[in-house]
């Protein structure tokens, strides 16, 4: 059946018809996104629509859960106030029922989860995803919640994320890491992909994560009746500030007020910075001594979800390019500038926030004070993930028990691994 888009490769331009799988352009050049081309070029939110499905004609998905939740962007007040800042946004994503935020998992990463799910082929695989954990908590619960096998390969650390409102359905299988970061996930993820039934869910080669995560843009949109002058976000891999700068685009071509893209305000938690790093060099590229040096102070930060060593910088339609074209700028805040980003946030705008949001709260702060942003701008603040506290207070939480616990050690000379995981997987949900 075919679908409502097209994917176009951002390196040479080749044009695809989608099977819900495709992660790359098959022709032989430089590493480079695919994008959608829908076939709806006019913004159109479906007024029946309270969740993402509000916005399908521009998510390249078949379906999409019922309880697949929107955002929700307000123009603040009191933090207005407090930074000086009249016109200052933000766009909540996390849980706050006061303010019809429903995230289950307090982050935004379930939006990408659900949009992933919606695109996929209803095929017996199973969906493997490496995440420093919030994307594993939103991947368990949406996949969860949809019957859709997975696995789910994270950090021993990243566990505490791992919390819901009920247990887990056991088509989820968590393996845990010990003493680990995000890039140990990736690489036993990669190695584990190389054998049926596990299928890369493809982090920022994903459109369905990128245009998922990319309706931050458009519900502000509809809020806002405008694009803002400058959006800020923590990041990690960036594929977040990517997304919103494909939906931006998408937005100005069909007709939205503001002409100028948003400046992507991009935000790291020193000392691990390594898109700080770069685009203070002005490099188009990630030294290859880069991931080492910063994956060895991972441990070092306060938002240990922001520790990807190897994002998307460099490759056409990325990270860099997101910059270049949005004239933007990437930002650093220490852990004490973060928490008390947190703490301010709380206070004045009622609801507790994660650290990541403590970071871009943080830049924004300080980026305010050294007149990096005027006073008159229009600024969307991202809050990626918040509500956490709210939520365990008016549900009892449960723990997802990892199925397979790894020593480090293990996951590189272990030669029967991959056969172990599949066996856990199969104990599970078994596949043909």
């Amino acid at each position: 059946m075919a679908r409502h888009y097209r994917l176009a490769c951002s390196g040479c331009e080749r044009t695809y018809e989608d099977d819900g799988l495709i992660l790359q352009c098959p022709a032989g050049h430089a590493p480079a996104l695919l994008r959608t081309e829908y076939r709806q070029r006019g913004f159109r939110p479906a007024q029946d629509g309270q969740g993402l499905s509000r916005y399908h004609e521009w998510l390249p998905v078949t379906g999409l859960a019922d309880n697949a939740h929107r955002g929700v962007v307000y123009r603040s007040e009191a933090l207005s106030t407090a930074l000086g800042l009249p016109n200052l946004w933000i766009a909540f994503n996390g849980y706050w029922p006061e303010r019809g935020a429903m995230l289950g998992t307090g982050t935004f990463k379930e939006f990408e989860a659900y949009t992933v799910l919606g695109r996929m082929p209803k095929r017996q695989s199973i969906l493997t995803v490496p995440s420093s954990g919030n994307t594993a908590a939103a991947f368990a619960w949406a996949c969860s919640q949809e019957g859709v096998p997975c696995l789910l390969i994270v950090p021993e650390t990243a566990l505490h994320r791992l919390r819901f409102r009920a247990p887990l359905d056991p088509c989820v299988t968590v393996v845990a890491i010990g003493d680990s970061d995000y890039s140990d996930a990736m690489d036993l993820a990669a190695s584990v992909c190389r054998t049926a039934p596990f299928q890369a869910e493809g982090g920022v080669k994903n459109v369905g994560r990128r245009d998922g995560l990319g309706t931050v843009m458009l519900t502000a949109h509809e809020e806002m009746r405008s694009l803002p002058t400058h959006y800020f976000q923590a990041v990690g891999s960036g594929t977040g500030a990517i997304a919103v700068h494909e939906a931006a685009k998408r937005l100005r071509a069909a007709g939205a007020e503001m002409t100028a893209l948003p400046r992507l305000m991009l935000c790291q938690n020193r000392p691990f910075t390594p898109i700080h790093h770069a685009w203070e060099a002005r490099s188009p590229s990630l030294d290859d001594a880069s991931a080492g040096r910063f994956r060895a102070v991972a441990k070092g930060v306060h938002a240990d979800e922001l520790t990807n060593s190897t994002p998307p910088y460099a490759v056409r339609g990325g990270v860099y390019d997101a910059l270049v074209e949005s004239r933007g700028d990437v930002l650093a805040a220490d852990s004490g500038a973060t928490r008390a980003a947190q703490a301010m946030f709380e206070e004045l705008e009622g609801i507790d926030i994660e650290p990541a949001a403590g970071v871009a709260l943080a830049c924004l702060r300080d980026a305010v004070r050294t007149g990096k942003v005027d006073r008159a701008s229009v600024v969307l603040l991202n809050v990626t993930g918040g509500g956490r506290a709210r939520l365990a207070l008016r549900h009892t939480l449960v723990f997802a028990d990892p199925k397979l616990r790894l020593a480090r050690d293990a996951v590189r000379t272990d030669r029967d691994l991959v056969k172990k995981i599949a066996e856990v997987c199969a104990s599970a949900v078994p596949v043909d």
